[in-house]
């Protein structure tokens, strides 16, 4: 049986995977804007596809911050 990670750790992992939760469900609503248009397209369309790619980066780190990966 593997000790439990520090409570420290375990609020930055949980602080990590809520950070692309809120940009994609509760941040919509504050960037919902035609313009500016980036590469000819909304602003709104690239915020989602912005953070659709960095989300595994958040889940990468989580994974890198347990010890036992």
């Amino acid at each position: 049986m593997r000790p439990a990670p520090p409570s420290d750790v375990v609020w930055l992992r949980v602080l990590l995977a809520a950070v692309p939760f809120a940009a994609l469900s509760v941040a919509i609503p504050l960037v919902n804007r035609v313009e500016p248009r980036i590469l000819g397209v909304p602003f709104l369309l690239c915020w989602i596809l912005a953070w659709v790619l960095l989300a595994p980066a958040f889940l990468w780190t989580i994974g890198r911050l347990d010890r036992h990966w």
